[in-house]
């Protein structure tokens, strides 16, 4: 589970707009000193449509070994190795299409200033950075700026084929929501993701697994996490991504990279679970998923660490199919140590819950939380990356081995220098909650994303005989998840606790900083990220709306949160924070109880009824005051470029951390470079 959000105090500024000293290879990893990043560094790389994209410095990089930083080298391979298959995942027509826009960008020799070969930049840019034709976030289809005729026109001047329904469908409306949730749609027939065949319902894979019973019902495993679901001769059947199945070229190439990283973990557990992981993508076995996972919790020695497989399952309707991805990690180890305190108390945060005591964990095993430092992405985290993870993301693991919670601190860091406080004076009321967020946001942001995924994700259990959340909640499993996550922060951001553990010098300032800040953004200013008249269709999106028309509309006879008027504009002004402290306890427990017991019908009503429809008179207004702005609604990253230094004999004798000039030049090179799949209609 990620929190792919922008932090809480940024909330407002991105909506509008993841030597001598270095040790000998074979010596054991010590305890690194901060390092600090480059004060000038540029951390801009492009800007078009609706994107802002950055660039994230690795700090620290030089204190590495060259053990470990070939084992990042190894590993960032193995990821980028993948990248194809998020691009057929989201479309089956994505790699067609991407292939011949690549090659007409790379060879037209016509007019390049003409206001259609502009659009067409644009449109491709929107594609690269949205891994294939439908958007990264509102998840509708992107329209491009240019007609048919002149991309028939490009086609032609650069011997470039694309033809039939991949040429046609950039132009019409078929396939327009690449993941529909709205059931009425058909949540597969209205869904452009390529996780089923075409003519698989909804109802036939509710069937088909609920058929598939685990060997040990207390463990179940993953049924459908790495596989697609077709028709052959009228039967459904799964076509498995493993090596020799579906994506197996590209599979191969991740694990000769896995290979390589396990030849310099960093210990024996390590080594272990990088044995599992590359034996899990040999056969497909979902049962050695579930030993991987749990040799990979229990692997938390060691300074380096990854994310590999396929793993988030949001892009799936109905939540069973996992989108690849992979973030290869650093650990910052001065943040780490001051972040530590909330590992060590998350009994005492699960005991103290505002939930029921029979929804609560005797014991809470094996959560560790580190701040890292990226040091490479793909897939579905890249470049629209996460600020945060915790996994695996099995309960039954969880409960019984525990989870590893990590927050992105250079990802973190780069948005921080990349916003603005613009946005924050046109949005926040009064001069003290603009002062509040200002001093106290980021640290709020930083506490919000410990305490979402490090207790959040790991409080509360299900009750005896309840199933798996995905089958009793179904497509409303993921943003029910992530708001109970959200309100778990929520809840403790304002408790004594976090002042007593040292964590902030006032708990008043930083609580109210980010109560202002999560109202704002979850009644107004994210719904810039949304055309006028449309629902909100995005998990995290719903939930941080969810939980914030929740809280606004059981505490309106107490005036708990006030919408103002001045000069002709709408404010929020939080009256009671203390009020709303108990509200956010109160739809916590609500919410924990929904997920404890299964309660589809709850988990519908919260989510339809405050989840979903936007308040258009809210909306358009908000629109009309962030067009002053200019700074895009959405950022995301290029990734640093690791690059190997060899000598005579073939050896790696040292890894170079160096930027890409630009978005595209990345891009590019990443098709080049790691294109393993064919096309595959």
């Amino acid at each position: 589970m990620k929190s792919k959000i922008i932090p809480i105090a940024l909330a407002v500024a991105l909506s509008f707009v993841s030597c001598d000293n270095k040790k000998k290879e074979n010596e054991e990893p010590v305890q690194k000193e901060a390092v600090s990043e480059t004060t000038n560094f540029d951390y801009t790389a492009g800007e078009f449509a609706d994107i802002k994209v950055l660039r994230y410095q690795i700090p620290g990089w030089e204190k590495l070994s060259l053990k470990e930083q070939k084992l990042v080298y190894y590993l960032t391979q193995a990821g980028l190795s993948g990248r194809d298959i998020i691009w057929d995942q989201n479309y089956r027509y994505n790699l067609t299409i991407r292939k011949a826009l690549e090659n007409i960008f790379q060879n037209y020799n016509g007019d390049k200033t003409t206001e259609d070969w502009l659009a067409f930049e644009e449109y491709l840019k929107r594609v690269w950075f949205s891994g294939g034709i439908h958007h990264h976030y509102s998840m509708d289809k992107m329209k491009p700026g240019f007609d048919k005729a002149y991309l028939e026109t490009l086609l032609k001047e650069t011997n470039t084929q694309l033809t039939g329904e991949s040429l046609e469908v950039i132009f019409n409306d078929k396939d327009s929501k690449k993941v529909n949730l709205n059931e009425e749609k058909g949540l597969l027939k209205g869904s452009a993701t390529n996780f089923y065949g075409p003519n698989v319902t909804a109802a036939e894979v509710d069937a088909f697994y609920k058929k598939m019973k685990s060997p040990n019902s207390q463990k179940p495993l993953s049924y459908g996490l790495n596989s697609k679901l077709v028709k052959e001769d009228g039967k459904l059947v799964e076509k498995v991504w493993k090596s020799g199945g579906m994506y197996g070229e590209a599979i191969d190439k991740i694990i000769y990279w896995l290979d390589l990283a396990k030849t310099v973990a960093e210990n024996d557990k390590q080594a272990k679970a990088l044995g599992l992981l590359i034996k899990y993508y040999q056969t497909g076995d979902l049962q050695t998923w579930d030993d991987y996972n749990v040799a990979w919790v229990e692997a938390t020695e060691g300074n380096i660490d990854y994310i590999n497989s396929f793993i988030e399952v949001y892009n799936d309707p109905k939540g069973y199919r996992g989108s690849y991805e992979t973030i290869v990690q650093i650990k910052d180890f001065d943040m780490s140590k001051k972040m530590k305190v909330l590992e060590d108390n998350v009994q005492w945060f699960e005991d103290n819950a505002p939930i029921m005591e029979e929804h609560k964990k005797d014991s809470v095993v094996g959560v560790t939380y580190k701040t890292v430092i990226v040091a490479g992405e793909a897939g579905d985290a890249s470049p629209s990356t996460p600020i945060g993870v915790n996994l695996p993301n099995a309960n039954w693991i969880r409960t019984e081995h525990g989870s590893k919670s990590v927050s992105l601190g250079n990802i973190i860091n780069a948005y921080s220098h990349a916003g603005g406080s613009e946005k924050l004076d046109e949005f926040a009321l009064t001069e003290e909650e603009k002062k509040l967020s200002k001093e106290y946001g980021e640290l709020a942001d930083k506490l919000h994303t410990a305490l979402h995924e490090v207790v959040g994700h790991a409080s509360g259990k299900l009750n005896p005989g309840v199933g798996e959340t995905k089958e009793t909640l179904k497509n409303y499993a993921s943003t029910l998840e992530e708001g109970r996550a959200d309100l778990v922060g929520l809840y403790y951001l304002m408790d004594p606790k976090i002042e007593e553990l040292g964590l902030t010098d006032s708990i008043e300032n930083l609580g109210k900083a980010a109560y202002n800040d999560y109202i704002r953004n979850g009644l107004m200013t994210q719904l810039t990220r949304l055309n006028l008249g449309d629902d909100v269709e995005e998990a995290h999106m719903r939930n941080r709306q969810w939980v914030s028309a929740w809280v606004f509309e059981k505490g309106k006879d107490a005036n708990v949160i006030e919408k103002v008027k001045k000069d002709g504009k709408t404010y929020l002004k939080i009256n009671d924070y203390d009020k709303l402290r108990e509200l956010f306890g109160a739809l916590l427990k609500e919410t924990q109880r929904i997920k404890s017991e299964g309660d589809f019908d709850a988990a519908k009503n919260l989510v339809e009824n405050y989840g979903v429809k936007v308040d258009q008179e809210i909306h358009k207004e908000v629109l009309e005051r962030s067009a002053q702005f200019k700074a895009a609604p959405y950022s995301g990253f290029v990734n640093p470029v690791l690059v190997p230094e060899m000598n005579e004999a073939g050896e790696i004798t040292t890894i170079k951390v160096t930027q890409p000039e630009s978005f595209e030049e990345q891009m590019l090179m990443y098709s080049k470079e790691y294109g393993f799949l064919p096309e595959m209609n």
